[in-house]
């Protein structure tokens, strides 16, 4: 029954993940349904600038902290809506916060325990607290483990909470900055009564942040390699 317990914050967060992809609440953010409702949307920002901010953070968050996956089509409402800078400080707050509530679920489901983890575990939990940073931006900007899972890896890892905190901030505020303008330059580029067109995303402001956001994805494995070169030179 303990164990249970244990694992009940864990379970009621993919709950309502589950709950939030059932209902579709995530195709409201699609970029085309978004722009048909640009101009409401940003007279209800206007109104009411706060409450606005903290609603867009708020639903972020709990995307972030269940886990489910799609959440960068919020991301690039932030954009659209708020800005870069503006997107990027907001979503960069529901990152953390969320991945915090997921992290901390998961450690308590996991527990402390009395057996030291396998040697597989052992080896990367021993190579993240060396690399933190690179392991973090591999993960986040390549697109092998969704952010989710990699946050109950973690947690299942027992990564301490200082190393996750800070690894996940950097790490993701570096790739929401590319994400972010991806849907500012949506706004701009599509922001007429042209249709949403695939030949419309050539425009250099969305291939800017998107060659941005590739040149970056490579960057861990370009050091690691240079690295190994270096060692084996010595």
């Amino acid at each position: 029954m303990s164990r249970w317990r244990a694992a009940l914050p864990l379970l009621l967060l993919l709950i309502a993940g589950a709950v939030m992809l059932g209902s579709g609440a995530l195709d409201r953010f699609h970029p085309t349904r978004l722009l048909a409702d640009e101009g409401a949307l940003r007279s209800a920002i206007a109104e009411h600038p706060v409450m606005s901010r903290l609603a867009y953070a708020g639903l972020l968050t709990l995307a972030i902290a269940t886990g489910v996956p799609g959440t960068i089509v919020i991301i690039l409402a932030g954009g659209l809506l708020f800005g870069i800078a503006q997107g990027t400080a907001l979503s960069s707050v529901a990152l953390v916060l969320g991945s915090l509530l997921l992290f901390l679920a998961s450690r308590y489901a996991f527990g402390t325990g009395g057996r030291q983890p396998p040697e597989l575990a052992t080896r990367m939990r021993t190579g993240f607290a060396a690399h933190p940073v690179s392991y973090t931006l591999a993960l986040r900007f390549i697109p092998i483990v969704p952010l989710g899972a990699m946050t109950v890896a973690l947690a299942w890892l027992r990564c301490p909470l200082w190393l996750f905190l800070g690894a996940t901030w950097l790490g993701g505020t570096v790739s929401l900055v590319a994400e972010t303008a991806v849907g500012a330059g949506l706004g701009d580029t599509f922001g007429g009564s042209a249709p949403f067109t695939l030949a419309r995303l050539l425009d250099g402001r969305i291939l800017l942040p998107l060659a941005a956001f590739a040149a970056l994805s490579v960057l861990p494995l370009a050091v690691k390699k240079l690295r190994d070169r270096r060692r084996r030179r010595d």
